[in-house]
Parts: structure tokens; C-alpha cells; sequence
């Protein structure tokens, strides 16, 4: 009997076009999910009967919980190398291999650029007023060449977006627990003396940072509260990172001048979430990895996947971080 593979959270309806599965076909009957699955009792019953299940980056968690909802899984590949939403010690003690794929830096950094664009130019007011006959030209939009770019966080994605700052123009800083000076001037960036100074002295901030115990909640109240009322915070990280109530009030109460967000603390952002509706704040549906270049890798990673663990051999292994000595 063939295997049966569950592909969560599909909600283009590509998956299966995105790469090519004809290799695992004789072995996996696959299908795709193209509806989001709410809530842990129907994500089990939905894929209770699956060996293999696929899913995309964070969209759907695998706690501790679920994995003892599933005796019949035994392959889960999640897209990316890295998903906190996963628990991995709990796949451990249940038998379950966890695998990863491949993944480009440069989608999310392209679309932090869209939202900085968006965001400063007022392109959805304006192209929405034009549309629907509202006035002509009611914002005035910010200036980017001689702007400070304030980044938190400089890896890949951060400094892919600080070039793009300098190609504008901008004075491009950077902060983070680790950031050296050596590897910020490597990047063609001034390393912030702090976090604190980055907000205070920045014209637009964007969050670069991978989420742990460290950065979650990194900018709350006080934190917005440095920022220059003029300024704009961008997000295509985490939300965890910003503090959601804050950003909130910050936003309704004009401590900073708009935000732009990629990422939400429940995805798909529930109706009547308040963030489909704050004022100055432009809010997209976690985009930052949704091409198709990108999809293609992810996709055909996944394929190579599961055909190297039908082999055997997995590959792309995720396992539990190494206690702490």
C-alpha cells in the first residue's frame, strides 16, 4: 500500500506544480491542502491517517500535543531550516523524522522593501482614493535619500536590505545582541552603540531578527516610545518580536507615523483582529517568502525529502538543540 502524504496549507494551489513529484508518486499518494485547518482537533483528524505530512514554514504548529494525536506519522518536512512552531524533542520521542529544505533570504528583503516604499509614498491610500474617485493627492510622502535606515538584526536578509538603503541614499545603521563592529563594516553599515540609540536616532526601523528568548517582546512600550514620532517601523520577521498591544496604541495614539507589518501573532489574522483595522499601518499577509523562485526550492526540497527517507538516508535533518552544559 502506498503511503499517504498530506501537503497543509497549500493556499495557492501550487504545490504540486511547483516542482516535480513524479519520483515519489509510486510510493506516496499526496494531497494537497488548500484551506487552513483551525485548531488542533481538526488538524488531527484531518491528517490522522498520514505517514507523511508537509507543511509551510509556521503556518500550522506541531506541538507536543499533536505529534501523540498522530501514532501513524512517521515524516514530517517543514520548508525552511528552521520552525519554531515545530516542537522537535516531541517528533524525537515519537518516532518522527523532521527534515527541512532550502530557502532564499531575498524575497523577504525585496518585500520589506515594498512595505518601506508602501508605506513612505502612501501607495494603498493613494492607488485606493484613485480607484474609487477620492481626492486627488491627499498625503505627502516621506523621503528616503539622506534618511536614517535603523535595521535590528543584520544576517542575510538584513544585509540585503541595507544595501538596497544605500543604493537610495540612506545612512544605514544596525543593532543586535551580537553585532560587531567589524561584521557591520563588512556590510557597508554603522553598528548602533545600542538598541536604544537605533530607535531614538532612526527614521525607519526594520526588524531582521530571529525570534527566541531574547528578542521576544524586544520592542514594547518604552521601546516604541523612543522612536521619533515621524518615524516608521517595518516588520517581516516575527510578530512576537514587537510587543502587539503596543504597536497598537502606538499606532492609534500617534507615538510613531505609520507600520508596516508582514507577520501576525494568529495567521491567518482572525476577522476582526483589530490589525485589519488600525489607523497608519499597512498590513500585508505574510508574504515575505510567497515567489515563485522561492517555492519552487522549497517544494522541490521537500520532494528530495521524502524520496531520500523512502531511500533511507534522510536528509536535511532537524533534531533538538544540545542541552545546555
Amino acid at each position: 500500500m502506498k503511503l499517504r502524504c498530506a501537503v497543509l496549507d497549500d493556499y495557492q494551489d501550487v504545490a504540486l506544480s511547483s516542482a516535480d513529484w513524479s519520483g515519489v508518486l509510486d510510493a506516496v499518494d499526496v494531497v494537497p491542502v488548500h484551506e487552513y485547518i483551525a485548531g488542533e482537533d481538526a488538524v488531527a483528524e484531518a491528517i490522522g491517517d498520514c505517514e507523511i505530512v508537509v507543511i509551510m514554514r509556521e503556518r500550522t504548529p506541531f506541538p507536543a500535543s499533536l505529534f501523540a494525536r498522530l501514532p501513524k506519522l512517521r515524516l514530517l518536512v517543514t520548508t525552511g531550516m528552521r520552525n519554531a512552531s515545530v516542537d522537535l524533542e516531541a517528533a524525537a520521542r515519537h518516532g518522527v523524522t523532521v527534515c527541512g529544505t532550502g530557502g532564499a533570504a531575498q524575497p523577504t528583503a525585496e518585500l520589506t522593501w515594498a512595505l518601506i516604499l508602501g508605506l513612505a509614498r502612501h501607495v494603498v491610500p493613494e492607488s485606493t482614493a484613485v480607484r474609487d474617485g477620492g481626492p486627488w493627492q491627499s498625503t505627502v510622502g516621506t523621503d528616503l535619500y539622506g534618511r536614517r535606515l535603523g535595521l535590528l538584526g543584520l544576517g542575510r536578509i538584513g544585509t540585503q536590505v541595507a544595501r538596497v538603503g544605500r543604493a537610495f541614499g540612506m545612512e544605514v545603521a544596525a543593532w543586535s545582541a551580537n553585532l560587531t563592529a567589524e561584521r557591520a563594516e563588512a556590510a557597508g553599515v554603522r553598528a548602533a552603540g545600542s538598541k536604544e540609540e537605533l530607535l531614538e536616532s532612526s527614521d525607519i526601523v526594520s526588524v531582521h531578527l530571529v525570534l527566541g528568548d531574547r528578542t521576544r517582546g524586544l520592542l514594547g512600550a518604552p521601546e516604541l516610545r523612543r522612536m521619533r514620532p515621524t518615524a516608521l517601523l517595518v516588520n517581516t520577521s516575527r510578530a512576537a518580536i514587537v510587543d502587539q498591544t503596543a504597536l497598537a496604541r502606538a499606532l492609534r495614539d500617534g507615538w510613531i507615523a505609520g507600520a508596516a507589518v508582514d507577520v501576525f501573532e494568529h495567521e491567518p489574522l482572525p476577522p476582526g483582529d483589530p490589525f485589519r483595522t488600525l489607523p497608519h499601518l499597512l498590513a500585508t499577509p505574510h508574504l515575505g517568502y510567497v515567489t515563485r523562485a522561492n517555492y519552487e526550492r522549497f517544494y522541490g526540497d521537500v520532494v528530495e525529502d521524502i524520496r531520500a527517507y523512502l531511500q533511507g538516508a534522510p536528509i536535511r535533518r532537524l533534531s533538538p538543540p544540545e542541552p545546555a552544559a
